[in-house]
């Protein structure tokens, strides 16, 4: 039968003993949870929040009464067409502008959409800027830039008016307009391309003014059909002081290319009485190649005479 040993309480450490004791026999302490008080500053908490709420429900009842108002009020409803004041239109009709804000008759002013009212406002051609305005309580405020118009085009048997940016402007009933007339141009083009043929007529315009200012007044019709180069008819052209002075020669047409119109002009001047006495009846001159004019170029007639001469100054192409 074996024996069992006894365990030696020595053979312990009492320190060992304590922890033994404290973790197996002794009984843990609740941990204590703090109840927190219902007191004066909860009361004051509690209260700010509730002020704080219905603050916040009485100015939303606020706004939407304000709203309510200001969206439906007859008294900022657009309701006459007095209400909308027009300036700066002097070829655009009143009534166009009115029936652009058709849509927005008996609606309040706060309501109107103004940034798409000015888009379709600019989309009339004679209109080149618009900027329309809220005026409290209900007007509206309308300010038109009509567009420059430069020339007359002519479209097969229709006259219109077209600007510096190739926009083909409606010719209004009223108005004393002195232009020269341009042909070439239709509204099938790109808008790029009247824009750029435009550009062209007055560039042209501007530098034949330099060297004998009104000279633009002398050009009776300009054909932008050819982008590479315009085409002019001008009227009484002889040089000052020449002997061809006075005397009525008729139109002539010119083809200046497409740029440098300032020299080329100033060939013409200088050298269109020598033309006319060498060549008798001068047409048209074709002033496109360096260093040399070419006479009556265009000329159908058997008897018409063409002349090339050497030019007394460069022109560039």
């Amino acid at each position: 039968m074996a024996k069992l040993k006894t365990m030696d309480a020595d053979a312990y450490p009492p320190e060992a003993l304590v922890d033994e004791e404290a973790k197996y026999l002794r009984r843990q302490k609740p941990v204590e949870i703090k109840r927190r008080k219902f007191g004066k500053r909860a009361w004051r908490t509690y209260f700010r929040v509730l002020v704080i709420s219905i603050a916040m429900i009485a100015g939303a009842g606020l706004l939407y009464v304000a709203g309510d108002f200001l969206f439906a009020s007859p008294r900022l409803a657009l309701l006459h067409p007095q209400q909308i004041e027009l300036s700066g239109a002097q070829h655009v009709s009143r009534g166009a502008v009115l029936e652009i804000f058709a849509p927005d008759r008996g609606r309040s002013i706060l309501r109107i959409p103004l940034g798409q009212r000015r888009q379709q406002l600019e989309a009339i051609p004679w209109v080149e800027h618009a900027t329309v305005r809220r005026a409290l309580p209900n007007r509206l405020q309308v300010e038109i830039v009509e567009r420059t118009p430069v020339a007359f085009l002519r479209q097969a048997t229709e006259l219109s008016l077209v600007d510096g940016s190739g926009v083909i402007l409606e010719k209004p009933i009223e108005g004393d307009f002195q232009f020269p007339v341009v042909t070439g141009l239709t509204a099938q083009m790109t808008a790029e391309d009247r824009e750029q043929r435009m550009k062209m007529f007055t560039d042209f315009m501007q530098q034949i003014d330099v060297p004998r200012p009104g000279a633009s007044a002398q050009v009776s019709e300009v054909d932008l059909s050819d982008a590479a180069g315009l085409r002019a008819t001008l009227t009484g052209l002889p040089a000052p002081g020449s002997a061809a002075q006075g005397m009525d020669q008729g139109p002539l047409l010119v083809l200046f290319g497409d740029r440098d119109f300032q020299n080329k002009f100033r060939l013409l001047l200088d050298n269109i009485a020598q033309w006319r006495a060498a060549a008798g009846r001068v047409e048209s001159v074709d002033l496109r190649f360096s260093r040399e004019v070419v006479v009556n170029p265009e000329s159908k007639t058997p008897s018409a005479r063409k002349l090339k001469l050497a030019s007394p100054a460069k022109t560039k192409r």
